[in-house]
Order: structure tokens, then sequence, then C-alpha cells
């Protein structure tokens, strides 16, 4: 499994390009999300583009977060998102500053506007859901 560590230490050496390459890359590495999972309750809002983001827990109580986008490269975006946080425990993930982890790939500066402006309220959604089963 890719660590946020690794895949910005490759971030770090490409072109603009090959950058959103990367992320979509990543995006399409995200376990299938079902048809069924994409509905209004699990929809991240105030995005652009449409993302699904669904919980669920594993055995010995760590989340394991399914998501999905209509666009690939917000869908690459959610999945940085997830290296934060992706099969760690609720406590451990309230523990984490996501955007913080987040802020060495400059996705404000690499991005459209559009592309960035629902990551907080992908972090939100992710730190709530963390909340409820904290």
């Amino acid at each position: 499994m890719r660590t946020l560590s690794s895949v910005h230490d490759e971030y770090e050496f490409l072109e603009t390009d090959d950058r959103y390459r990367l992320l979509i890359d990543l995006g399409r590495a995200l376990d299938p999300m079902p048809d069924a999972l994409k509905t209004d309750a699990t929809l991240v809002r105030g995005c652009s583009a449409s993302v699904w983001v669904y919980p669920t827990r594993l055995e010995d109580g760590r989340l394991h977060f399914l998501a999905d986008s209509n666009a690939a490269i917000t869908k690459g975006i959610i999945a940085l998102v997830l290296l934060t946080v992706q099969d760690r425990a609720p406590a451990d993930i309230l523990a984490t500053d996501i955007a913080s982890a987040l802020a060495p790939f400059d996705l404000g500066n690499q991005l459209s506007s559009n592309r960035t402006q629902g990551i907080p309220n992908m972090i939100a959604l992710i730190r709530e859901t963390a909340r409820r089963y904290a």
C-alpha cells in the first residue's frame, strides 16, 4: 500500500501534467465503490464535482473508507485525503491534522480552486465520521 510520504516524494519531482496523472492513478487505485452507496447521504457537499465517501468499520474498530467521484482528478484528491486516514482507529483519525498532512502537496497552487474547494468538506466529513465511531 502506498503511503502519503511515498506519494509526496514522487509528486515533488513531477511537472504539472504528470502530477495530474499521478492523482488520476491514485483515484483509479481506490477500492471500487458500489453505485448503491452513491447516495445523497454519502455525497460530500460543496465540491464542484460529485464526491461520495462511505465508511466501513473493520473488525478491530478501524475505519475503512470507500470513495468515488465523477471527475478523475477529484477522485485522485479524495484518494490523497484517504491516504492520511485509511484503516486507522477513529481516535487516530481525530488526532490527525489532515490539512497539514496534505500541505506539502500545495494543492491550492497546483490545482484550480474548483478542484480544491471541496477538500475542507471532504476532511470535515471524515472527521465527523470518526467522531461518530470514536
